[in-house]
């Protein structure tokens, strides 16, 4: 057989079919050489391309670390039917190397028996202690999100002793983001930076050379406010203290990445008009179809209403039937500006820079940028028409109506997420088929007040 050499990881077809032929021959040594230069990401990605019983095949050929790494990656319904292929002594060996967050992560989602097992077959005594600590926490919690992986140092210790300390506790924690100060009853008091430490005496205590401003969160709060106070300070972890302020964990940059993620996410299908948390692979015909319907619903019965608002102006159609050309101008420009405001105003209240005391500038805002598109998108519709040889009154009345609907549908679009928002209803609920519904109606009802102006019917 020909030589391989693997210089750099590559997924590709060919690679596929080579991994499976070495899979049936059991070369577990080639397999492995093949792989050494793979990250999680490049592995999980080839993970997904074969069956379980070849996926298990490579994670058992991983050393437990590694295999460890790429389990964590998968997506949460696929990593839990995964894991049904391992023993709970094996899922235990992997657990053992992960960050005590992720760890509890994986647990929450077994079974209680299994869970059990689990945390009976780890082999490191204090991971196991984190990880039964952890799954108290509900998963949407700060106390849910964070790692009991820390650094953590007396206020009374000098230098030397926490320099000690730090290499004692570095082995458990992958990266170093901030150093705690603690007092003797494992209060929050501070941080201290590495530099610092550095720079100063071995005999230095602590407590002359520890930064007291220190931004925590407490255990209770919500996954969403943690998300807003670490884009606020820009902070690449946050202390989590509980009722009595008490150190108990962390929380890393990459944890919240994964919130702010699943908030897009669920921003963007409530935006689309699908009510529920839908994966298009794995969710089941009927979860797919009824996350999308009630929006479908809705679209159809504003459809209908538009229908039927139509219907009233059959005498008006029948007297200027180039009338009806221009509806779906009309109706489609109305949902798009609704939209685009909606969607600024969503993702300011996302940020947290709505409105307060700026709410009237804001508005005024909207308004200037509402008649600069308006005037813009009337001249370019009437030049049109008057140059196709369209009647002019018509042209006047489609210019006319399209600027009033692009005024009407920007103040829609910016006021509707701020009501619901005020109400306690997700803000993002107002785009996709709501304010297009709206529009396409309030687009009809004005197209239709200036034609009756304009001809006098």
């Amino acid at each position: 057989m020909e030589a391989v050499t693997f210089m750099e990881f590559e997924v590709s077809q060919e690679y596929l079919e080579w991994l499976r032929e070495a899979i049936r021959r059991n070369d577990a040594a080639l397999i492995r050489e093949s792989m050494q230069e793979a990250n999680p990401a490049d592995i999980l990605t080839v993970l997904y391309e074969l069956n379980t019983e070849e996926s298990k095949y490579i994670i058992n050929l991983l050393d437990k670390e590694r295999a460890a790494d790429v389990i964590v990656e998968i997506e949460e319904e696929q990593q839990t039917a995964f894991l049904k292929n391992f023993s709970a002594a094996e899922i235990a060996d992997f657990i053992d190397y992960l960050d005590s967050d992720d760890g509890a992560d994986i647990l929450n989602r077994l079974p209680i028996q299994t869970r059990e097992e689990v945390i009976a077959n780890m082999e490191n005594a204090e991971k196991s202690r984190h990880v039964k600590d952890l799954i108290r926490y509900e998963e949407d919690r700060a106390g849910g999100l964070m790692a009991k992986e820390l650094i953590k140092v007396s206020l009374n210790w000098t230098v030397k002793q926490c320099i000690d300390e730090i290499r004692r506790q570095a082995e458990n924690v992958e990266k170093i983001y901030s150093i705690y100060v603690v007092d003797e009853k494992n209060h929050l008091l501070g941080k201290v930076s590495v530099k610092r430490l550095l720079l100063s005496q071995d005999t230095t205590r602590i407590a002359d050379i520890y930064d007291n401003e220190i931004i925590s969160v407490p255990t209770y709060m919500e996954e969403e406010e943690v998300a807003s106070v670490m884009r606020r300070y820009d902070l690449e972890a946050v202390p989590v203290v509980d009722v009595l302020n008490r150190l108990v964990g962390r929380i890393t940059i990459d944890d919240i990445v994964d919130v702010i993620t699943e908030m897009a996410e669920e921003e963007r299908q409530l935006m689309s008009g699908i009510t529920e948390d839908v994966e298009e692979r794995t969710d089941t015909v009927w979860l797919l179809s009824r996350a999308r319907l009630p929006w479908l619903i809705i679209g159809m019965a504003g459809g209908l209403l538009g229908a039927q608002f139509i219907g009233i102006f059959e005498t008006d159609i029948s007297l200027v039937p180039a009338m009806a050309f221009f509806i779906p101008l009309i109706t489609a420009t109305g949902g798009n500006v609704g939209i685009q405001s909606s969607s600024l105003v969503v993702q300011s209240l996302a940020n947290s820079s709505v409105f307060g005391e700026n709410l009237s500038r804001r508005l005024f805002k909207v308004l200037v940028v509402a008649v600069i598109n308006g005037v813009a998108l009337s001249a370019i519709v009437l030049g049109f028409n008057i140059l196709f040889g369209q009647e002019f009154t018509l042209s006047l009345v489609v210019a006319i109506a399209l600027f009033s609907v692009v005024l009407l549908a920007s103040l829609m679009g910016t006021i509707t997420p701020l009501i619901l928002d005020r109400f306690g209803i997700n803000p993002a609920m107002a785009s996709g088929p709501f304010i297009t519904t709206a529009n396409d109606l309030l687009g009809l009802a004005v197209y239709f007040s200036v034609a009756h102006l304009l001809y006098n019917f």
